[in-house]
């Protein structure tokens, strides 16, 4: 709760929520959004912080946590829009994949987007993860309508050569 404040500023560069592929809050439903990821049992949330300005400028999630197969998901994942294409994405997902293969000792990491939604898709191959295919019929946008999702997978054996890649990527940045 106490990012609450910059991401309600975040989500307006660029009115994210007006989005309808993506699960943005408005700055008005901030708060409501916080509390829910706060007691979902299954999703654990992040603000995602610039460590320049120590101001939380989005947020992403472990979700769909499978503890017994050694799975989980990184999702509901948002940035204000002046920090699209930059490093904060890839540092995220290798901050967030290596704590989950490293750290947790989970097998598989999966990521999932609209099917409209070919920026992000094209972001996850940038990050190595490999399509596994689309779900249809599998969720609700903002606008209500059904949409279908393209689901992404890396595992444990993977991830080296796609870490090694990403931290490549990082040091191309600076």
């Amino acid at each position: 709760m106490s990012h609450t404040q910059d991401l309600a500023q975040a989500c307006q560069d660029g009115k994210l929520w007006e989005t309808v592929y993506t699960s943005v809050p408005s700055p008005e439903t901030m708060t409501a959004y916080i509390d829910k990821a706060y007691h979902m049992e299954d999703r654990i949330a992040f603000a995602v912080i610039d460590e320049t300005t120590g101001k939380a400028i989005g947020s992403t999630s472990f979700y769909n946590i499978m503890p017994m197969v050694k799975r989980l998901e990184i999702g509901y994942t948002w940035y204000a829009k002046s920090y699209w294409r930059s490093r904060v994405n890839t540092t995220c997902k290798l901050m967030l994949m290596t704590h989950a293969f490293e750290t947790l000792g989970y097998k598989t990491i999966g990521l999932r987007t609209d099917i409209i939604n070919k920026q992000s898709q094209r972001a996850i191959e940038r990050l190595g993860l490999l399509k596994d295919g689309i779900i249809r019929g599998d969720r609700i946008r903002q606008d209500d309508t059904i949409t279908d999702s393209v689901v992404y997978s890396m595992t444990i054996d993977e991830w080296p050569k796609a870490k090694t890649k990403l931290l490549e990527k990082l040091a191309n940045y600076e």
